[in-house]
C-alpha cells in the first residue's frame, strides 16, 4: 500500500497555491537528497517551491524535483519523499509536518519476503529434490 504523504503534500500545496500563499518544505536532508549543501544547517533545508522560486516542479509519489536559482545559478533539486518533514505556507504558518523515513520503501522488486507469512518463508527453504510419495490405496 502506498504511503499518504505524498498525496498529503500535494494537498498542503494545492492548498497554498489556491490560497496566494508560499509554500515551502522542509527536508531532512540524506544522501539520496539533491540540495544546495551550503544552505544545510544541522542536517536540515526549508524551500521555497512556489511557481514564482520554482521551474519545471514535479511533485509524484517518490520525489518532489525542480529548478531553483542559488546565487544566480540554476540548480537541480531533488528531494525523495521520505526526506520531506513538512510543507506549510509562510504567511500564516500552517500546513503538515510527518516523521521521517530512516530508509527509502523498498520496492516490490527489493522486497524479500517481507510480506510472506513466516510459514510461508520457511516452506519455501524446505529442499524440493525429494520426490512425493504416493500410495494407490484401493
Amino acid at each position: 500500500m502506498n504511503t499518504t504523504k505524498p498525496y498529503l503534500v500535494r494537498a498542503i500545496y494545492e492548498w497554498c497555491v489556491d490560497n496566494q500563499f508560499t509554500p515551502y518544505v522542509a527536508v531532512n536532508v540524506n544522501s539520496n537528497t539533491q540540495v544546495p549543501m551550503e544552505y544545510v544547517e544541522n542536517g536540515e533545508i526549508i524551500l521555497n517551491i512556489s511557481q514564482n522560486a520554482t521551474d519545471d516542479l514535479v511533485m509524484n509519489n517518490e520525489c518532489i524535483q525542480f529548478m531553483a536559482r542559488f546565487d544566480g545559478a540554476p540548480r537541480k533539486m531533488q528531494i525523495p519523499m521520505n526526506a520531506v518533514k513538512g510543507i506549510f505556507a509562510k504567511e500564516v504558518n500552517q500546513g503538515l509536518t510527518f516523521s521521517i523515513d530512516p530508509e527509502p520503501d523498498p520496492g516490490p522488486e527489493n522486497k524479500k519476503n517481507s510480506d510472506q507469512p513466516i510459514l510461508e518463508q520457511k516452506k519455501q527453504k524446505k529442499p524440493t529434490s525429494k520426490k512425493p510419495h504416493l500410495q494407490v490405496v484401493k
